[in-house]
């Protein structure tokens, strides 16, 4: 679904991703670690074409999009959750799952998929999205990128500052998707034992480059837990 090859990224005369390259594949989860400042974020903003790639290509369901806009990746079929989730606080839950309906035809209904995977959304569909807790504002944020129906979800640490029961909430959702077998996932995360129990495949992220690559039931043996602590 998603391919990466040579993917490089300066900020200024730093060199921030350095030759990146991987596949995310359909109905897998694959999961990006690393610890603070190695370049995650950079790189999914490189996916998403809000940071260019200065060399290299990204390759999205047979078609070249390194050089396309971001509102074109997500018309493609890109949903993407941001660090810091960035819902819309003044906007009702309802209008924020509505913004995620953007791509589609005038009276596209909410799927009812998402109030099945986190319910407390329909329960507080007319209020704030500022006035809901971080654990309902990260749902909120995932509801609002699955409303369209992505082939691809990117998630920029989801279990952020969320409490450990929206956390498990937020596991199941990931794993009912990817069990579905449509689109394929890309999870970045620090929460080993979170990003090891959905993996189906890592990569490991140090100072712009993927120094290790595996299978998810391999990441123990890997040693994967041990150099993220280092």
């Amino acid at each position: 679904m998603l391919s990466v090859e040579n993917l490089n990224q300066y900020y200024g005369g730093s060199h921030i991703l350095r030759d990146i390259g991987f596949e995310a594949k359909q109905g897998e989860v694959t999961t990006l670690l690393g610890r603070n400042g190695v370049g995650k974020t950079t790189l999914l903003k490189c996916l998403m074409g809000l940071v260019p790639a200065k060399t290299g290509s990204i390759q999205f369901d047979g078609r070249d999009i390194t050089a396309a806009p971001s509102y074109a990746r997500v018309k493609a079929g890109i949903g993407y959750v941001p660090q810091g989730r960035e819902i819309f606080p003044r906007l009702t839950v309802e209008e924020n799952l509505r913004m995620g309906l953007a791509t589609c035809p005038a009276g596209t209904p909410i799927p009812e998929r998402i109030f099945e995977m986190f319910p407390v959304l329909k329960q507080m569909m007319k209020r704030r999205g500022g006035d809901l807790s971080g654990g309902q504002q990260q749902q909120l944020a995932i509801g609002r990128a699955l409303a369209f129906g992505p082939k691809l979800l990117i998630l920029d640490e989801p279990t952020e500052g969320i409490q450990p029961s929206i956390i498990k909430d937020i596991e199941r959702a990931i794993r009912t998707l990817a069990a579905e077998g449509s689109m394929a996932i890309l999870l970045v995360e620090q929460y080993y034992d979170f990003a090891r129990s959905l993996a189906d495949q890592y990569l490991l992220m140090e100072r712009g480059v993927i120094i290790k690559h595996g299978a998810g039931a391999d990441m123990e043996t890997d040693g994967v837990r041990e150099l993220l602590s280092v």
